[in-house]
């Protein structure tokens, strides 16, 4: 089984919109007993709150389905639990090595990386919190998760 899990600066927009969309994909193809998909933050600002309305507006519009989601942040210990650990910019990329202690697994391939790496691009997915565009939030979200999917799969 394949861990993955997402991070943003307060898990409530980005990560969680990530969450729910590979949760989909994974299930649009039936390899949901294959992974365990969650999301977390880099920081403490939203700790126990929901999914952010935008994002649930979003996911309802394009069919996705989510559930309540309390933001938590990510710990040292996610990094032994998981297998990949995805960020969403490079703030969260050096908050997420800080929080670990570095990436001292990822000597052949990194366990934490961004989420469009996989899409092949090195642009952030912006933060819909202070951007207010769910809409280029999503697109890039969808794009990063089908191409982390198909990345994935050939682990299985």
């Amino acid at each position: 089984m394949i861990h993955v899990l997402f991070v943003c600066h307060g898990n409530i927009c980005r990560s969680t919109m990530s969450q729910f969309v590979m949760q989909y994909l994974v299930e649009a193809q039936q390899l949901q007993d294959q992974f365990y998909i969650d999301s977390a933050a880099t920081s403490r600002e939203e700790i126990g709150n929901d999914v952010h309305y935008g994002t649930k507006a979003k996911l309802r519009e394009m069919n996705i389905p989510f559930t309540h989601h309390a933001a938590r942040q990510m710990t040292k210990k996610d990094y032994t639990d998981f297998d990949y650990l995805i960020g969403m910019d490079e703030a969260n990329l050096r908050n997420m090595q800080r929080i670990s202690g570095g990436d001292p697994q990822g000597k052949t391939a990194a366990k934490i990386a961004s989420l469009l790496s996989f899409a092949g691009s090195k642009r952030d997915i912006a933060d819909p919190w202070y951007t207010g565009n769910f809409d280029a939030t999503f697109q890039d979200v969808w794009e990063g998760c089908n191409a982390l999917l198909e990345t994935l799969k050939k682990e299985l």
